[in-house]
């Protein structure tokens, strides 16, 4: 594992480099929170630390498109506190901690914001997070670099979003990203769901507030999870879908008492699945 995951690291960044490039990743670097700060999330001693593996978490500005509400609400997306940030940091800090104590993978301890404008930046991170899809609002420069990091080897999952209205959101911009690529349901019995844990009973994984505020665990219309994905031309899958799920308040939320440990004992294992899937397949 960690010489595949060396090597996938190496190759998809190499890709977009030219023979006189100078090719290196941005460095480190942290916004707002959409949530608000969290004391939990304060950098950890080795933040600086090299490692095999960075959790990239994509930025993308955000519409106030119908059923979007205070996700879509305005704000510069290049400041931080916009949709992109959800459960960011702390989920990602938790889910990297996670990946560290159950795997063999070498993680850096923090997450890397990546702008799809900053050059050939994107390419470094063989696994993005999106959080909130639904309100994305990408153009069309934007979407044909994450077709194209893609395509050459990348892997994007899709993750707390709920409902019709989200759903149409997320349609948007997916179609414009991967234009007449079909989504599907998977199956039991792919390998995506067996790469650590196998993973053929998945229940909802449910958002916090709707919780607290509404004592459901989705929004909107979003009572039933699914679990999506769209493939490349090998049959690999390059963006795995939880639709009306929140992974990111399973980690986020991971230490409140108040939030269900069923949840994000599943949302972990899926996480890591996904991980292992994006570095050896």
């Amino acid at each position: 594992m960690t010489r595949l995951a060396a090597a996938r690291h190496f190759l998809v960044a190499a890709a977009a480099c030219t023979a006189a490039a100078i090719c290196a990743p941005r460095p480190f670097r942290e916004y707002p929170p959409l949530e608000g700060w969290d004391t939990a999330a304060q950098l950890p001693a080795d933040y600086r630390a090299p490692a095999e593996l960075i959790l990239g978490r994509l930025m993308f500005p955000s519409s106030g498109f119908r059923g979007a509400g205070r996700f879509g609400r305005g704000g510069n997306w290049l400041e931080g506190g916009t949709a992109w940030t959800v459960d960011y940091p702390e989920g990602d800090r938790t889910f990297a901690a996670i990946l560290r104590r159950l795997t063999r993978i070498d993680v850096r301890s923090v997450e890397q914001p990546v702008n799809p404008d900053d050059d050939d930046d994107i390419y470094y991170y063989p696994y993005l997070h999106v959080a909130l899809p639904g309100a994305w609002s990408l153009n069309q420069a934007q979407a044909a670099k994450i077709r194209d990091y893609l395509l050459r080897g990348g892997f994007l999952f899709c993750d707390s979003f709920f409902g019709t209205d989200e759903w149409d959101g997320f349609l948007q911009g997916m179609q414009m990203i991967l234009p007449g690529r079909e989504i599907k349901e998977l199956r039991d019995d792919d390998p995506i769901f067996h790469t650590l844990y196998t993973l053929t009973e998945r229940y909802q994984i449910g958002n916090a507030r709707t919780m607290a505020y509404r004592g459901v665990p989705y929004r909107a219309d979003g009572v039933d999870p699914h679990w999506r994905a769209i493939r490349d031309d090998k049959g690999r899958v390059i963006v795995a879908i939880a639709f009306n799920n929140d992974l990111g308040d399973s980690w986020h939320m991971a230490d409140d008492p108040d939030y269900p440990e069923r949840y994000s004992s599943l949302g972990m294992r899926i996480g890591i699945n996904n991980v292992i899937y994006a570095m050896s397949h």
